[in-house]
């Protein structure tokens, strides 16, 4: 057995170890527990979001950096992406078409995670070593719950170091150009060429660099101008193939269903396996109670903490109910899936795409992929670098970016695998520190909320007319 192989393995058992009932029970249970104890006030004020991202209530004297809009574009940026393509296709291929079930659950109860843990981030910002202010579970961990609680806090930098690596947005970027464009055209030959994925890892790294150079305010402004556009971009692809396949539609929904419940995962396995698949997955997609979300909505411009918790719930909502879901549709209904567990990632749903679009298939993908990926890889930047900060007190942060690059290029070289048990494991370890943290400080975000929305006499009415505008 080689070296690389031991590695590989090591690491996939030890995602599978994280991931395990005591996670799944945290992450899923603590959700539930937050709607529950929320009375599902969450629900009740989604309309309010819209208002909120129409910059009626921006004030630009507001401490922070970026406004709501921004805030929320930034945070779908570290999650639309690779990971309602290449995670879905992932998650169907492990867990099978039942795994999608549970990537729905987490989605319901992470609305309610988000509006706790994006209020709790602007409420309990604290200072870095620069003297910014910052938000983040760290931050909330030991403004929150004090310095006895440190050693969580250190627990979650850590474990957002190595989870917010380019590595799997790099390395699904690179498969997806390499399989759609270098190998058909005659430039590598089938199976893959380090040369030309170290070249495309290269080009990558350098234009991540340029946007990384702005910091959090061209992060903004650059994920504001591109999420919106590449959502519809992709969505409107998606249904075009839900519309031809329209009549197996139904079918497919009661595969989800079935399949949720049986055990029977195509890779093998119980019904431990599906379930663990679909959250991790869904949580990987989604990033509810994970804490990366609380980086970006921490940011915002405002001094209502609560603004910013009804603005990230919409997260899961766009992210994992509507994205995710179309993908795994195209996926299922074409009968892609079926092809066997040799075809996995961004390729499996190439070819879903292939089989409606033919050979532009690839292209069209390509076009929402590329921006996404890159917006993923510049804003996971942004969150590592605050939980470097958070560490070692803001020096040698050229070190790190540098580091950072070196990685994105060490990702488009790397194994599927690998890239992925490293990114699945340490999110595992992130969601801990954040959901225990949250749920011992849910009581402040309740009281804040409840003053808020008395204040601002937010009716039935009121929200309904917030949703026509």
């Amino acid at each position: 057995m080689s070296l690389f192989h031991m590695i590989d393995q090591t690491l996939q058992a030890f995602a599978k170890f994280v991931w395990g009932p005591p996670l799944l029970v945290l992450l899923v249970g603590g959700g539930l527990a937050l709607l529950i104890y929320s009375r599902g006030r969450p629900y009740r004020h989604l309309g309010h979001s819209v208002g909120l991202l129409s910059g009626r209530y921006d004030d630009p004297n507001d401490p922070g950096q970026v406004n709501h809009s921004q805030a929320l574009s930034t945070a779908l940026s570290g999650t639309l992406g690779l990971g309602n393509i290449a995670g879905v296709a992932i998650a169907i291929t492990v867990g099978g078409p039942g795994a999608i079930f549970w990537m729905w659950v987490t989605a319901l109860v992470g609305v309610a995670t988000k509006f706790y843990t994006a209020t709790l981030a602007v409420m309990f910002r604290g200072r870095d070593a620069t003297g910014e202010l910052q938000g983040g579970p760290m931050y909330v961990i030991r403004e929150g719950l004090g310095k006895r609680w440190m050693p969580m806090a250190v627990l979650f930098a850590v474990a957002g170091l190595c989870g917010m690596l380019p590595v799997f947005q790099s390395n699904q970027t690179t498969q997806l150009l390499r399989e759609s464009f270098a190998e058909p055209l005659g430039w590598v030959a089938p199976g893959g060429s380090f040369a030309f994925d170290f070249a495309i890892g290269s080009l990558i790294a350098i234009a991540s660099a340029y946007v990384i150079a702005g910091r959090i305010q061209r992060i903004g402004k650059f994920s504001a101008r591109v999420v919106p556009g590449m959502v519809v971009f992709y969505l409107g692809m998606t249904l075009v193939v839900i519309a031809i396949f329209w009549e197996q539609v139904p079918e497919a929904f009661a595969l989800i269903f079935s399949d949720a419940l049986s055990g029977q995962a195509i890779a093998g396995g119980t019904l431990g396996t599906v379930i663990s698949v679909g959250v991790s997955q869904g949580a990987f997609s989604n990033e509810a109670g994970i804490g990366t979300e609380s980086l970006a909505h921490g940011a915002a411009k405002t001094r209502e903490p609560v603004r910013e918790g009804v603005v990230a719930m919409l997260g899961p909502i766009v992210d994992t109910l509507a994205i995710c879901t179309c993908t795994a549709l195209v996926i299922l209904l074409t009968g892609a899936w079926q092809q066997g567990e040799d075809v996995a990632g961004v390729t499996l749903t190439a070819q879903a795409f292939s089989q409606v679009f033919g050979q532009f298939g690839p292209i069209l993908l390509l076009i929402m992929v590329l921006p996404l990926a890159f917006s993923t890889i510049v804003t996971c930047w942004y969150y590592g670098m605050k939980c470097y900060v958070f560490l070692f007190r803001g020096r040698w942060q050229g070190l790190y970016t540098g580091l950072y690059m070196l990685l994105i290029i060490v990702g488009a070289v790397a194994s599927l695998s690998t890239v992925n048990s490293i990114i699945i494991g340490m999110y595992a370890v992130m969601a801990i520190p954040t959901m225990v943290s949250t749920l011992l400080l849910a009581k402040h975000v309740n009281r804040a909320a409840h003053d808020y929305f008395s204040r601002m006499g937010l009716t039935e009415k009121e929200k309904a007319a917030e949703i026509s505008q």
